[in-house]
């Protein structure tokens, strides 16, 4: 059986601004499906777009054509969240001739209540020039800041110098499952769990909706905005600026909801008109 033709299987690739993607991440290195450019393209997005919520607090629907993608985080020089991130990443990665299929994740974050839904998303990808299968997981705000390879041995790995653990286990129906493990100001939790079934933009649409409009989300309370680094991982969560460090060392302060668009702008690179701004600061959340 052949490739599917439909092109809700495919990524538009061939419409991504792809010059204008790599200036966007910093990245001026070979374009070729390599593990090499699989990682510089990895870190480099990685580090450069900020994980947020904002558009969901200004009232306005996150949009995942492409178009509106790279509309907002390439020419406006905004971030997103997982699906967003995904979808201008998976292009590029078709693009540059990756394979690629997507696959989604239930976030844990240590917790243990309750069955979540599989709501992250990430990639599956493979090279031209490595029998390995990688994942990368570029729209989570926290790394890891490199592509990790899918193995059913369970693996301790570092990306920079952030840890993390790929687990493999089995789930319901003796399937298989893997968790994701990473080292922080907790110590080691999991991240979240997945399985390798195929997903598509069809199914990033219902999860997009899910995230964006109930009031189960975590994202419709309140501002969530994340910058990771090599060395440090910034989190503004409400009214909380939290630093983190590789070591599991961490700063929480409490700031004003005034401080937000100079903290977004100096800290995340984030700049918000001056209507939006207002907006965020005087924004029903803080009553929520």
């Amino acid at each position: 059986m052949g490739k599917p033709t439909d092109p809700a299987y495919h990524w538009d690739g061939a419409e991504l601004d792809l010059d204008g993607y790599l200036a966007r991440i910093g990245f001026d290195g070979e374009r070729a499906p390599t593990v090499e450019t699989l990682r510089k393209v990895v870190r480099a997005h990685t580090t450069s777009i900020p994980f947020e919520n904002l558009e969901i607090l200004l009232g306005r629907p996150i949009l995942l054509d492409l178009e509106s993608l790279q509309n907002k985080l390439i020419r406006q020089r905004r971030g997103g969240y997982c699906y967003e991130h995904v979808g201008v990443f998976a292009a590029a990665l078709e693009r540059l001739g990756f394979g690629i299929t997507a696959l989604s994740a239930r976030v844990t974050m240590g917790a243990d209540e309750g069955l979540r839904p599989a709501t992250h998303a990430l990639l599956r990808v493979t090279t031209d020039d490595d029998d390995r299968v990688w994942l990368c997981d570029v729209g989570f705000g926290s790394g890891p800041l490199e592509p990790f390879e899918l193995s059913t041995e369970t693996t301790d790995f570092t990306a920079g110098e952030w840890k993390f653990r790929l687990e493999y286990t089995r789930g319901e129906l003796d399937s298989d499952l893997w968790v994701l493990h990473q080292f922080g100001k907790d110590g080691w939790i999991s991240r979240y769990t997945f399985a390798t079934t195929p997903q598509y933009r069809i199914d990033f649409a219902v999860g997009n909706h899910f995230v964006a409009t109930s009031p189960r989300s975590p994202f419709t309370t309140r501002p969530y905005v994340q910058h990771f680094g090599p060395d440090i991982h910034l989190t503004v969560d409400g009214t909380t600026l939290i630093t983190e460090r590789p070591d599991g060392t961490s700063e929480t302060r409490l700031i004003e909801a005034s401080e937000l668009p100079k903290i977004l702008s100096e800290e995340f690179a984030i700049d918000l008109t001056e209507a939006d701004a207002a907006a965020l600061v005087t924004g029903s959340w803080r009553t929520a």
